[in-house]
């Protein structure tokens, strides 16, 4: 193995992590969020393609384990956001959030068809080509991180999570 036979064996000379971009698909009760999905494409700042696990399912017999295969189970998916000065991201996930529990009723949306969107985050090529692309089936936040504030920070601009809860996904190529 040489150097050379490594490098002609890394198609398009890899896959860079800082080449993505995020589609939100908010619900129209979502304010602000659903009228942004070019500027959430620039402003989130990091993103994941999403995991999943088959779980097994152990049979014991006569002393030994026999594993199977068993349902497949999908992690939480989180973002990190910047937010800018009109908080438009921040606030329509707050509202997407308070349709879902509102803040001072405890009343809200219970149709996970009404409630929910589908998210997509795609994997881009240097030229903004996709190169691999997720849609994140039946999304809704189950949590919106805290801004940490502090007068130490002056060259920095805020950011928060947002973690997500999917049904299934769908991935091209696949």
């Amino acid at each position: 193995m040489s150097i050379d036979n490594f490098a002609a064996n890394m198609a398009g000379g890899g896959a860079r992590a800082n080449q993505f971009r995020v589609i939100m698909n908010a619900p129209g009760f979502a304010g602000n969020l659903a009228g942004t999905t070019q500027q959430t494409s620039f402003l989130v700042r990091t993103a994941s393609l999403p995991g999943q696990t088959i779980t097994e399912i152990p049979i014991n017999f006569r002393g030994r384990q026999l594993f199977l295969a068993g349902d497949r189970t999908f992690e939480t998916w989180t973002t990190t956001v910047f937010n800018d000065t009109n908080f438009a991201i921040r606030n329509g996930i707050e509202s997407w959030m308070n349709a879902i529990n509102d803040l001072t009723e405890t009343t809200g949306l219970n149709d996970v068809r009404v409630y929910t969107s589908d998210l997509q985050v795609e994997q881009l090529d240097r030229g903004d080509q996709v190169l691999k692309s997720y849609v994140l089936k039946n999304c809704w936040p189950t949590a919106v991180g805290a801004i940490e504030l502090n007068m130490d920070t002056v060259s920095e601009i805020e950011t928060f999570d947002i973690t997500w809860r999917y049904t299934t996904f769908t991935a091209s190529s696949v």
